[in-house]
């Protein structure tokens, strides 16, 4: 692991990682409080939340100490938007990346936080929030929190070439795939006890019913979910995320 910046407020750390086949930067902003691990949207990097000023509306909780905010490079680019990619590598790709997540950047955060052990909140828009849920079904045990805003989770239909097939690899990184599946055992009976929001604008660009598919998968489960309908005022963009996240995460560490 390589110390690449650091200062008082951010540092930001590179490894190469073996499951991803690349190098994969990560930023921390804050020194105390519960971890959260935001994923970028598509296309976006381990700095996108700060370009786009969502470090500046979480600062009042980071500066409590209440939260310690991480963000992680994305694949979603080469998974989602390469359409010179088969999709079997996709896949694989995107199965490789929850790997990366749960053994190299969860482990990271919790020696970064001296052994933390009471789960992190994962959060996300869009891929992002993708990536959140399927984080938070997949590692329960690792993940007790997910907030996915403008949700976009029926993501094969961004997979040139996929025309309806599938792989282990895409089941078990689509949790609207393996949910409905999951039957018993110690993951649904930890994931009865974390708690999902799924929160969507209804202007430009959203997709409601992407939140309410995956809240009736969740809840034929027994997973706690709720959705926030906010309104036409609140579009696909991070004026929208800006405005909901902090309220989320006010909530979950109140």
């Amino acid at each position: 692991m390589t110390l690449m910046t650091s200062d008082d407020f951010k540092v930001t750390t590179r490894w190469w990682s073996e499951r991803t086949r690349m190098d994969m930067n990560m930023c921390r902003w804050g020194q105390f409080g519960q971890p959260v691990l935001v994923f970028p949207t598509a296309g976006g990097d381990c700095e996108e939340i700060e370009r786009f000023l969502m470090i500046k509306v979480l600062g009042p909780l980071i500066e409590a100490g209440r939260i310690k905010v991480y963000s992680i490079d994305s694949v979603a680019a080469a998974v989602w938007g390469d359409t010179t990619m088969p999709w079997p590598h996709k896949t694989w790709l995107q199965n490789q990346f929850a790997g990366y997540v749960c053994r190299e950047v969860e482990p990271a955060i919790r020696a970064d936080c001296d052994g933390f052990d009471e789960g992190l909140i994962v959060a996300g828009a869009s891929i992002g929030a993708f990536n959140a849920m399927s984080s938070l079904c997949r590692f329960p045990e690792l993940f007790k929190a997910a907030v996915c805003m403008s949700g976009t989770y029926d993501v094969e239909r961004f997979v040139k070439g996929m025309d309806g097939r599938s792989d282990e690899n895409f089941y078990f990184s689509s949790p609207r795939h393996f949910m409905p599946n999951l039957n018993g055992g110690p993951q649904l009976e930890q994931l009865q006890q974390r708690r999902v929001i799924m929160a969507h604008g209804g202007g430009q660009w959203e997709d409601p019913d992407q939140d309410w598919t995956m809240a009736a998968i969740l809840g034929a489960k027994g997973v706690p979910n709720r959705v926030d309908p906010w309104g036409a005022d609140y579009d696909h963009d991070w004026p929208t995320w800006r405005t909901m996240l902090p309220k989320y995460l006010d909530e979950l560490t109140a």
